[in-house]
């Protein structure tokens, strides 16, 4: 009874705060502070837009208006020059574009992934209002903060689907770039609104559209880099791997649409391999190094005694890393492996932890990128494909992308110019749609460009050719294949298509089904 009473009438939020208040007066300071401290709301608010939620200290939410950087050093040079252009549009001649991206997860290889992509944007931005024949609208430009593994994706979206009247009047959502399954629910969200979007580095096979009943989930959805399925495709036809010395080794964690698709892909390019998968569990964060190498470790030994020569791995990049180390350090150094993985083989040159000794050990990594400085550029021995990109349009931004930074914007991960290019997709869909005679278009007449956007009207991109299928998907794009030299640094070796070959010159998707 006396603790139920205690309880009771003790620790009620009313007896707590009279406690308090109590407690105040007796040292002395002054009760209608007390009073006022304890009832007053705290203030979470970062910048106009932005707010830390409830539990979280992150700055989450959307900003344009004034370069905020939400507290990442990185960020601070690029975000002033998108505020300073944001600066100059007048209210009734510009649409807005935002860039949703965890722009502040600790992640080093985040970061540097997150802070190319808002370069790349900004390049695409500068060249929209400036050097294009005063076409219109102009385009404004704003950050969009998901938080830490895009935990705040729902808070963030909420925010974005208040923009689409005046006097911000979004009308596409680019950025996009992790295959998570925040990520998906964040693009059914803002499809489901009737919001284009335009995603950057998702190749999830899962968070596309398609043929037939039930495919069409997320209505509004373009892409500019090819899926999962169209990488394992380019790279089975690049390298002609012999699957009788090929083995996976694949993530048995669920729900990470990047790692599910990839191993679904590399698994139907593996057909009548003689060894079964070697398994390891990644942690929930798959930032996070856990306990994996230990894994790997095992694994190696595992790999000798078999008469694999190649590798496919199905991970993301902390376990990729790690692996690499491990084989490495394997007992069998005479004998030569290749590893062939997806595109998040593009953290890797940037990474510290990267043992590069295990590039010198007969070890070869190659891994389908998204693009790369050196795919649309000639070289000795090496000609220009004559369809499916050009140098001029990578020319071009290069040049643009100089204005992002007052030191040289890094290329080689290929993440700038793929947010380029889905900055340029946006743009072109927005002008596309926009009546002659009017501002701007109507939201949903955005999204109804998609199918438009091949042969004549494909977007020139700096990454190759985006002819999109009625679906909103890459056709035949290029997927250069890159190699991690012996010094870390990441060499582009050739690129390789899904189809077997360049895209005809009309570049108009096949009926498919």
């Amino acid at each position: 009874m006396p603790n139920r009473l205690r309880n009771r009438y003790l620790y009620t939020p009313r007896q707590k705060l009279f406690a308090a208040l109590l407690a105040l007066v007796v040292v002395g300071l002054p009760l209608g502070w007390a009073v006022q401290r304890a009832t007053t709301p705290e203030d979470r608010s970062c910048a106009p837009g932005v707010a830390r939620p409830q539990g979280s200290e992150e700055c989450v939410g959307v900003n344009g208006r004034d370069g905020y950087a939400f507290g990442v050093p990185e960020l601070g040079e690029v975000a002033a020059l998108i505020g300073a252009e944001n600066a100059t549009l007048k209210d009734g001649e510009y649409a807005t574009v935002a860039v949703l991206l965890p722009l502040t997860s600790p992640d080093p290889g985040m970061r540097v992934k997150v802070l190319h992509e808002v370069q790349g944007a900004y390049a695409r931005q500068y060249r929209a209002n400036h050097e294009s024949n005063s076409e219109t609208p102009k385009i404004r430009l704003v950050l969009a903060n998901t938080g830490r593994n895009n935990a705040h994706w729902q808070t963030t979206v909420e925010q974005l689907k208040t923009m689409t009247a005046a006097p911000d009047r979004l009308r596409a959502v680019t950025g996009v770039a992790t295959s998570s399954a925040e990520i998906r629910q964040a693009v059914a969200a803002l499809t489901g609104a009737g919001i284009a979007v335009v995603g950057t580095t998702i190749t999830a096979d899962d968070i596309a559209n398609g043929p037939g009943p039930g495919h069409n989930r997320f209505p509004g959805l373009a892409r500019v880099s090819p899926t999962n399925g169209d990488e394992a495709k380019a790279l089975a036809h690049f390298g002609r791997v012999n699957a009788a010395k090929a083995l996976l080794v694949q993530d048995t964690r669920t729900g990470d649409h990047y790692t599910d698709t990839l191993k679904s892909a590399f698994s139907a390019s593996l057909k009548g391999a003689p060894y079964e998968p070697q398994l390891f569990t990644s942690p929930a964060d798959p930032t996070d190094e856990g306990t994996t190498a230990n894994t790997f470790r095992q694994i190696t030994h595992l790999i000798c005694d078999t008469r694999a020569e190649t590798v496919f791995f199905a991970g993301r990049h902390t376990q990729l890393r790690q692996f690499i180390n491990a084989l490495g350090a394997r007992g069998c150094a005479e004998r030569a492996f290749t590893v062939l993985t997806g595109d998040e083989g593009s953290y890797l040159g940037a990474d510290t932890l990267l043992d590069r000794r295990a590039l010198r050990s007969r070890l070869t990594v190659r891994y389908a990128s998204l693009a790369h400085p050196d795919a649309w550029l000639p070289a000795p021995g090496r000609p220009v494909p004559a369809t499916g990109g050009s140098t001029v349009a990578y020319k071009t931004f290069v040049t643009d992308v100089a204005r992002a930074s007052k030191k040289p914007v890094a290329l080689a991960d290929g993440q700038a110019i793929v947010a380029y290019d889905a900055m340029a997709t946006a743009v072109h869909a927005i002008r596309q749609a926009t009546p002659d005679g009017a501002a701007f278009p109507d939201l949903a007449d955005v999204p109804t460009q998609w199918p438009q956007v091949k042969g004549s009207l494909r977007v020139q991109g700096a990454s190759g050719w985006i002819c999109l299928d009625n679906f909103g998907n890459p056709y035949n794009k290029a997927v250069p294949v890159v190699e991690l030299a012996q010094d870390g640094s990441q060499r582009f070796v050739a690129i390789a298509w899904p189809e077997g070959e360049p895209p005809a010159a009309s570049c108009l998707p096949p009926r498919r089904g």
